[in-house]
């Protein structure tokens, strides 16, 4: 990271969308939003703000992640922290989000700045981006959002625990169904 980048990496790492005294912070909404436990939000924020940084330094265009679309898309929402200082202050231009178009041609596109983006990482912050944030390849697009008071979210990796916990409790409540029968049926037949 060269001296420019560095000033501008200190500026991005104090800044937080709005107000620092509110009852819900911004940090709090990204929790309720997204149902991710606090210290994921916290990194999750801290690679928002790498990515600005690539945004503003690398010399390409970038893609985010997944997790860092998802930071991105909620500090959209703070408009006047947005475009009044990120943009003209920190970062010197207006970085627009737009979405893809889904034609072969912008996905392709986009895998390439995602590549590209991921080598930048490395090159400026001299490691390479954590693969619980930035996976190898971009996300495919399947996500959707879920009202948490309504739906119950079992994350994928947690579905072979949840089958095999059911397996046992229905294997465990067969056998007492079946030792019950014995019992009552040796009872009254015995």
């Amino acid at each position: 990271m060269d001296d420019l980048q560095g000033q501008r990496w200190d500026k991005l790492r104090a800044m937080t969308p709005g107000d620092a005294n509110a009852l819900v912070t911004f940090e709090d909404k990204l929790i309720r939003q997204t149902g991710w436990p606090r210290l994921f939000a916290q990194a999750a924020f801290d690679e928002y703000r790498k990515f600005l940084l690539l945004a503003a330094t690398a010399g390409h265009p970038v893609s985010p992640s997944p997790a860092v679309d998802e930071v991105w898309h909620l500090h959209l929402l703070y408009t006047r922290h947005y475009w009044d200082l990120l943009c003209p202050d920190l970062l010197g231009f207006d970085l627009h989000h737009e979405p893809a178009t889904g034609a072969a041609a912008d996905r392709d596109k986009l895998n390439d700045w995602y590549a590209t983006t991921l080598d930048s990482y490395q090159r400026i912050f001299g490691i390479a981006p954590p693969a619980e944030f930035w996976p190898a390849k971009p996300s495919s697009g399947q996500f959707i959002r879920v009202d948490a008071e309504r739906s119950v979210v079992l994350p994928r990796r947690a579905w072979g625990a949840a089958i095999v916990a059911t397996g046992v409790a229905l294997l465990a409540l067969l056998i007492a169904l079946v030792w019950m029968w014995i019992l009552l049926y040796g009872r009254t037949h015995g």
